[in-house]
């Protein structure tokens, strides 16, 4: 039955526009880059003795705050297709529970998001070779930067979620979302707890796979919270 929902799913937002979000967020993040280094590439190369790696912490820098606005959008669009059809009450109503349906839409969502991750990974290898970065590709530091985030921002994805299902109300997931992007923004002086640092991969132990754990682990965590609240509520 979970396929079917998935199939489901996935056609309800073939003609919404989520397909586009979502190769837009990782174009328009190495796009910035190809500003940057088009404008004043020769000071850039000047400023680093690892010309890859210097390019993927730039690229990295817009990474988190893409991924933060992406998923706020997502999952509001996600809840807003089910709200304007009124199709929330006809899913219940099918012989599937309300733990399937919740699990269909995070699965959907995080597909999507990894898929995002993923153009975001080929862009940036294609673009750092066209810069003529060096003959040695950093496969696993492009790897890194690219799936990283994407794992760090879980919990993110879970609340987010969790949020624009219950709320028919969708301005109010888009608040939270954007103050999501303001902390996110903010990372620097976030202390290391809370979600929205995860992204940066930046942590007072300077180990990013920490937040990764962290990504997962609350993630799951979050997840679960949200898809018993949502069980548990009636639907409009």
């Amino acid at each position: 039955m979970i396929g079917k929902l998935l199939t489901s799913d996935f056609l309800k937002i073939k003609r919404k526009g989520l397909w586009f979000l979502t190769a837009l967020g990782p174009i328009g993040v190495v796009a910035l880059q190809m500003v940057n280094y088009g404008l004043r590439k020769d000071y850039l190369l000047e400023q680093s003795e690892d010309d890859w790696g210097f390019y993927l912490l730039n690229v990295h820098s817009f990474t988190p705050l893409a991924i933060v606005l992406g998923i706020a959008i997502l999952t509001s669009f996600m809840a807003s297709i089910e709200n304007e059809t009124n199709a929330w009450k006809q899913l219940i109503a099918l012989p599937v529970s309300k733990l399937t349906v919740y699990l269909s839409k995070f699965t959907v969502l995080a597909i999507l998001l990894f898929m995002s991750s993923t153009i975001l990974m080929l862009m940036s290898m294609a673009y750092g070779v066209f810069l003529d970065l060096g003959d040695s590709i950093p496969y696993a530091e492009l790897a890194k930067f690219a799936y990283y985030p994407y794992f760090a921002a879980l919990p993110i994805l879970a609340l987010q979620l969790w949020i624009a299902s219950v709320c028919h109300n969708q301005g109010i997931p888009i608040t939270v979302g954007i103050f999501g992007v303001i902390f996110t923004y903010s990372s620097y002086v976030l202390p290391d707890w809370m979600i929205w640092k995860w992204p940066s991969l930046m942590n007072q132990w300077d180990e990013p796979v920490i937040n990764v754990m962290l990504g997962i682990g609350i993630g799951i965590l979050l997840y679960i919270i949200g898809m018993i609240d949502f069980a548990r509520r009636d639907v409009k």
